[in-house]
């Protein structure tokens, strides 16, 4: 039928809390809305075990029913008996869809079904036919029923049985107090209101209660000492603004913490680095405010002592501040400076740790960084630029049965290349560069010390590309287990996330 079985996926979730602005994604195929259908007219044609079904639904949300049908089910039949819904017995006439908010055809038979789309086409009704997504001009979304907390699921009929799997998962996250918590919300909402709080405050209160103890007591079937702590918190201070410094990993949002998902989710503002990609950066709470301070190769950067100041700024003026950067701050992403200026300014700080690129993408690529008969330590090493190199020990580095992980070297090949081979570094040392790690435009080229700057130029590697350089990074052309896909016009949505526990 046009409707699906329940089920949601944790990446159509990221979809919705997108923002439209750092995706380029189609438009909604269907609007996802919620109806108040009470004391509304609605319209069934067929009274069969599908017509039961949706009119079944239609009640439940309280819609004053007509079903049309020559004959009906015995289920349907006793709703009529006791005035529950009006059966008209007889056939479809177009007039019996004026007047109808909703339209639904349920017969089974297409010509019926067309002659039901077509007259609540021309009255401007929105109709859905079962089983014909291509007629309808709504769809009914599978539900999680925690109410007043309702969970509306749908694929565009594209995936029912897909979307009834992902349903159950979904059933065993939501407790089934849920609706406990949100009726008390409820009771409570008015009373918040009337308080002299700022906006901030506000939304602050009702993350304590709805994600904290209060919750717990709620979901524990101690609602009267819920009551009594949601009064207490109303006196409490607020903590004010802070500033968590967050690794965003190398690029794939499915390697994104669950602690930092979740300060992306109540931050108020996020200041990202270039390299976070769209994907991650759709994560984020849907009216966090976005500032990009990436620094570009070559090109306009943001003064780090700015982004410092930015950050003192924003977490004095009360607000949660998520400081977001590619792979992991303390890994050459000069996450230490800026904490040491926030030390000095007395901002509160939390650090969430992220995957470094260089494991990451040793991971993707199948390059292990150690390894009993090829490389019994690794090194961390920076590239970015030629003062860069120049401050390294090579002498240390080119010592063979290391790998080294280079970051940023790209634009550095063969100063890298000149500097390790002047030290002894055997021109056969296997040598893999990893593009755009752990994305979907991966791409991996795989050379060696002698003829590393050659490869690089013809395959033309490009940043943000990592190098491995050493014996084991050989085995990328047999450990190599993720498959890249061509970029394509609408890049896909987060990928699965659990974004509850």
């Amino acid at each position: 039928m046009a409707g699906e079985a329940n089920g949601i996926s944790h990446a159509a979730i990221a979809h919705v809390a997108s923002h439209p602005s750092t995706l380029r994604t189609p438009a909604l195929d269907y609007l996802p809305l919620f109806a108040r259908l009470s004391g509304r007219p609605c319209l069934v044609v067929g009274a069969g075990e599908v017509g039961l079904r949706k009119a079944r639904t239609l009640l439940a949300a309280g819609a004053q029913v007509t079903v049309v049908a020559p004959a009906a089910c015995e289920a349907l039949a006793a709703l009529a008996a006791t005035g529950r819904l009006c059966w008209r017995r007889g056939t479809f006439d177009p007039v019996l869809v004026e007047g109808q908010l909703l339209v639904i055809a349920a017969t089974g038979r297409p010509d019926v079904d067309a002659q039901v789309q077509q007259a609540a086409n021309r009255a401007g009704r929105l109709v859905n036919v079962v089983d014909d997504a291509a007629r309808c001009s709504y769809i009914f979304p599978a539900i999680v029923d925690r109410s007043p907390i309702v969970v509306a699921i749908s694929s565009g009929g594209t995936a029912p049985v897909l979307a009834r799997l992902l349903r159950e998962r979904l059933e065993a996250l939501l407790p089934a107090s849920l609706g406990r918590l949100a009726a008390l919300a409820g009771r409570w909402r008015s009373r918040v209101s009337g308080e002299p709080l700022s906006f901030v405050r506000r939304r602050r209160y009702w993350e304590r209660v709805l994600d904290g103890d209060i919750a717990s007591l709620v979901h524990a079937g101690r609602e009267a000492e819920a009551e009594q702590a949601m009064a207490r918190a109303l006196d409490e201070p607020d903590a004010g603004g802070c500033v968590y410094l967050v690794g965003a990993g190398p690029g794939d949002p499915g390697l994104l913490t669950l602690r930092a998902l979740q300060v992306m989710q109540r931050a108020d503002v996020i200041l990202h680095d270039r390299l976070v990609s769209p994907e991650i950066l759709a994560l984020a709470r849907r009216d966090a405010r976005l500032v990009s301070v990436g620094k570009q190769p070559r090109g306009r950067a943001h003064d780090q002592a700015a982004i410092n100041a930015r950050l003192v700024t924003e977490a004095r003026e009360g607000r949660r501040v998520c400081r977001l950067k590619g792979g992991d701050p303390f890994v050459f992403g000069r996450g230490g400076e800026e904490l040491e200026a926030l030390h000095a300014a007395g901002v509160a700080f939390e650090v969430v740790p992220g995957i470094t690129a260089a494991v990451g993408c040793a991971a993707y690529a199948g390059v292990p960084l150690t390894h009993r008969d090829h490389n019994s330590a690794v090194t961390l090493v920076t590239a970015h630029c030629r003062e860069s190199v120049e401050c390294v020990d090579w002498a240390e580095l080119a010592r063979p049965g290391q790998m080294l992980a280079v970051y940023m070297g790209a634009g550095q090949v063969p100063h890298v290349r000149e500097a390790l081979l002047s030290h002894g570094r055997a021109a056969s040392t296997p040598v893999t560069f990893v593009e755009n790690g752990t994305t979907r435009r991966q791409r991996i080229v795989r050379s060696t010390l002698g003829s590393m700057h050659a490869d690089a130029a013809r395959e033309r590697v490009a940043a943000p590309a990592m190098l491995f350089i050493g014996e084991g990074a050989a085995l990328a052309g047999t450990l190599g287990w993720f498959k890249s896909q061509p970029e394509s016009g609408t890049r896909a949505a987060a990928r699965s996330l659990a974004l509850a526990g």
